[in-house]
């Protein structure tokens, strides 16, 4: 069996983990990129046995990066979501985590050179048209990667990478409430549907007979909750003008509770068909502004900060994400101005990854 050597950076970024490559690397037809990917990662398997994924939805992610075609961005990111075991690739989303690492590749592959200590980098997120400022060390002209940054989900620490996400209310749909409501009532449950960075269906565990501060292992052997889920949210993507989500990642879906370790509220955030380990960059963005929002099914569990901007301290499994958001009063929810987060990255190895010819191949 032949293969094709195919160049790649293996990151993390955030808590999430995964190949980046340079965009002119790979096939321009989406079927066969598709392939590739799906080759590349691993998938149809549950441990990615094949390939170089980690048998989890954090770690089958992929970036794409290229000179942006855009005069305010430096650098378009294309992300793909690889299932572990169906071999689907559901190009709709971005990922905030794997963004994080999107500054240092960029630098790495030499799509822009370091301009000092701190190196600003301009991404545009080419799924949802989402712009982010990415903040970068770069002493001495390399990415620095060692810090005393800690992010909750990431063994250690490491150096701070600063994220200002610009324009994230309705980056989807179009609208922050792409239902026109602040509630909705779908199969007896009350949820909020909203589009911040992320778009999510946001219901209160206890309307599901949860805590909401079940643990990630105890939430997804929960079944009877999925197959309740599930439905629910198809119909809320509908509602949501996103047709038909049941081949889609998006919209995604989370429980709030009220918090029980100091913070504002309590988060637990699906995929959506597994609790995240620990919260999603663009998901928090999500929340937080959930959980700014008088009306929505937030209100009576958040402990609301006051002013802005407001840091919101989203409790996940694996501990706490705090983030930034400058906003304003609006006739229906609030008017997102910006919100921002702080994430760490590291560069984990480089090299060429393999793949048969024949998944390359194009009619």
């Amino acid at each position: 069996m032949s293969q094709t050597g195919i160049p790649f950076l293996f990151m993390r970024g955030g808590t999430s983990r995964g190949p980046y490559f340079n965009r002119a690397d790979l096939p321009e037809n989406r079927e066969a990129l598709s392939r590739l990917l799906v080759s590349v990662v691993g998938s149809g398997h549950p441990l990615n046995i094949d390939g170089i994924g980690g048998g989890a939805a954090v770690t089958t992610k992929v970036a794409m990066l290229s000179k942006s075609a855009e005069n305010w961005a430096d650098v378009d990111y294309f992300f793909a979501q690889v299932s572990v075991e169906d071999g689907q690739v559901d190009y709709r989303p971005t990922c905030g985590n794997i963004l994080s690492g999107v500054g240092p590749a960029a630098l790495e592959m030499g799509l822009m050179e370091p301009t000092g200590d701190v190196t600003e980098v301009r991404i545009r997120a080419t799924n949802t048209g989402a712009r982010v400022i990415a903040r970068i060390a770069t002493p001495d002209g390399a990415v620095e990667y060692q810090g005393d940054a800690h992010i909750d989900g990431v063994p250690g620490a490491a150096s701070a990478i600063e994220l200002a996400f610009m324009d994230v209310a309705g980056s989807s749909t179009g609208a922050l409430l792409p239902t026109g409501n602040l509630r909705d009532e779908i199969g007896g449950i009350e949820v909020t549907c909203m589009d911040v960075a992320m778009p999510i269906v946001i219901a209160r565990a206890a309307d599901f007979g949860l805590t909401g501060h079940e643990t990630r292992e105890e939430l997804d052997a929960n079944r009877a909750f999925f197959e309740r889920m599930e439905p629910l949210r198809r119909e809320a993507g509908a509602r949501m003008g996103m047709g038909d989500v049941s081949d889609s990642v998006t919209p995604k879906f989370a429980l709030l509770a009220a918090p029980r370790s100091g913070g504002t509220i309590a988060t637990r955030y699906f995929m959506p068909r597994a609790c995240h380990p620990t919260m999603a960059v663009t998901g928090g963005q999500c929340l937080a502004t959930c959980a700014l929002t008088p009306g929505t099914v937030a209100d009576g569990l958040a402990a609301r900060p006051e002013g802005s901007p407001a840091t919101v301290t989203l409790e996940h499994p694996s501990g706490t994400m705090e983030v930034i958001v400058e906003y304003a009063p609006a006739d229906l929810g609030v008017e997102v101005i910006s919100a921002g987060i702080v994430r760490t990255a590291r560069k984990l190895a480089s090299g060429t990854v393999f793949v048969p010819d024949e998944v390359l191949a194009t009619d």
